[in-house]
């Protein structure tokens, strides 16, 4: 792939990775072998793609360990999967006075959902706290926990800075205490092996676009009982038995009635194509590769005069080195790197509340794939030992936008 200028190194994967061919192979495949909408039909092209879908579904169950296909919702990504969640479970068991728990390094899509059911149903969002951006620490969540805790929030991976909780032992603390818990893993799934029944997890979501799978696909998994007692949270078209104009509307069984109207069978099929991608990639080899690069990057960055990296990636690397440049603002730098065919995130990543509590403007981040290399840290360091403050930096300085 190429840029404008110097080839592209392409360091953004936490926003979304570049899809290998097996994926774009078996989309095209399926749009051209099998497309047809699926249980709509009692003809061979709609039983296919029906065919093709599930096998997708059983391919996620089989990637994170879910005991049952069933478990898993399709959704369009780790936003859409949340928001679920927030207006259907969490509906039903948040109530005025009562407190959801988010942790402070939270992605605004794993944060605006409950901050919103919590100033509809008038319950209090209760924050626990990352130290320095390091892992939450599982007493801090036992500390936050009352006896009016309703739902726990936690993301596996931070986007802004890679660090990893420990979320066995956080969902623990609060099973411990008989509060329900949702993983945002979409930064984890693409880094770490992800085994639902070893977490414990109530949910866990993530999103297929940053895991080599075509945007637009996305899961939601959710324990057997606990999706069997959802309501919709759309209605139309394949999630009923039968309507009429006045009677009581009859909803099919999960996962079904999560997926109202037509799904993204592509998507699906993709997912499905990248997860077998991956997994063929021996996982043990992609997480050393991810270590590697980060530990890689901190060395190399730490050398350059200005530069500082942002919290301790190194620690338990997961793809992701966040570092700021004393004295510049980061769209500066993001646009320096730009300009020597580096692409990476500048800003605040969705996670501004993290950053106010980092005490930082925003991060320059870089997320790496399998198929990033060295030589690409190397292309970093050296075009950021010219980087200089430009229009930001001297008009704009406390700006910032996502």
């Amino acid at each position: 792939m190429a840029g404008h200028g110097p080839p592209l190194a392409y360091l953004d994967n936490a926003a979304t990775t570049q899809k290998p061919r097996s994926v774009l192979d078996a989309v095209v495949d399926f749009y051209t072998t099998a497309n047809s909408n699926i249980g709509r039909g009692f003809y061979e092209l709609s039983r296919r793609a029906t065919g093709r879908y599930e096998e997708a579904r059983e391919v996620v169950r089989r990637f994170v360990n879910a005991a049952h296909a069933d478990e898993i919702v399709f959704t369009r990504g780790t936003t859409d999967a949340v928001n679920l969640l927030a207006d259907t479970f969490a509906e039903r068991i948040v109530g005025a006075g009562d407190d959801v728990v988010v942790t402070g390094m939270e992605h605004n899509s794993n944060l605006l959902p409950w901050r919103r059911l919590c100033e509809r149903r008038g319950a209090r969002l209760r924050i626990v706290p990352s130290p320095a951006g390091g892992p939450v620490r599982p007493e801090d969540l036992a500390a936050v926990l009352g006896r009016r805790t309703r739902l726990v929030a936690v993301s596996h991976v931070s986007n802004v800075l890679g660090t990893v909780n420990p979320v066995r032992e956080l969902v623990r603390v609060a099973h411990d205490r008989g509060v329900p818990v949702v993983v945002d893993g979409a930064q984890a799934v693409a880094h770490l092996p992800v085994d639902v029944r070893e977490i414990g997890a109530d949910f866990y979501c993530f999103s297929g676009h940053k895991v080599y799978a075509p945007m637009g696909s996305g899961v939601l998994y959710g324990r057997r009982e606990l999706l069997a007692d959802l309501p919709p949270y759309q209605v139309g078209g394949g999630t009923v038995k039968g309507v009429s104009h006045d009677a009581p509307v009859s909803y099919v069984p999960v996962p079904a009635r999560l997926e109202a109207g037509t799904p993204d069978i592509g998507a699906a099929v993709g997912l499905a194509a990248a997860l077998t991608w991956l997994d063929g990639l021996d996982r043990e080899a992609v997480r050393a590769h991810d270590a590697d690069l980060v530990r890689y990057a901190v060395d190399v960055l730490c050398d350059v005069d200005r530069v500082r990296v942002v919290g301790d990636p190194a620690a338990d690397p997961a793809g992701i080195v966040s570092i700021a440049v004393d004295g510049l603002h980061p769209y500066d730098v993001g646009g320096h790197l730009d300009a020597h065919g580096i692409a990476v995130r500048s800003g605040v990543h969705c996670a501004s509340a993290f950053l106010d509590d980092l005490g930082l403007l925003g991060t320059v981040r870089l997320s790496f794939a399998v198929y990033s290399t060295r030589g690409e840290v190397d292309r970093v360091a050296e075009a950021l030992r010219t980087v200089r403050a430009g229009e930001w930096t001297t008009r704009y300085p406390d700006i910032r936008f996502r």
